[in-house]
């Protein structure tokens, strides 16, 4: 029995510091993967994974862009490939479907379909529960 292992471990900062070296074995990958799903949360509304992408806006790729807002915040997204993602409830003021043909799940039960190669702005802006790319 090694007993002087368990002696010396010093105080509570010390044994808090090696437990968090021992974390750090935690593959390196799956920090940074959730550090980046966490940025794009807070930029704009959740996406859940799905085969829809939340993608860098570039106004030559035919993405679906859409501009909503919620609590004062502004936000800009792009997405592509078929899937679907929610989108958290947010305002939708323009939406153009890049070359998507687009659903958008409506807070109020509806559904609408968009054609792709639309841009459509909003009076009346919808709520927006979820988004997919037919």
């Amino acid at each position: 029995m090694h007993h002087h292992d368990l002696v010396g471990i010093g105080s509570a900062s010390e044994s808090k510091e090696n437990m968090f070296s021992r974390t750090r074995n935690v593959p390196r990958t799956l920090a940074l993967a959730l550090a980046a799903a966490a940025a794009f949360t807070l930029g704009g509304p959740l996406t859940t994974a799905s085969a829809i992408d939340h993608v860098t806006c570039d106004p030559d790729a035919g993405f679906l862009k859409i501009w909503s807002h919620m609590n004062g915040r502004q936000s800009v997204d792009c997405y592509a490939n078929r899937g679907k993602t929610d989108f958290g409830g947010w305002w939708v003021d323009q939406i153009s479907t890049g070359n998507n043909d687009v659903k958008y799940y409506d807070a109020n039960g509806d559904v609408v379909k968009i054609a792709r190669w639309n841009n459509v702005k909003y009076n009346n802006t919808p709520k927006v529960k979820a988004i997919e790319i037919l």
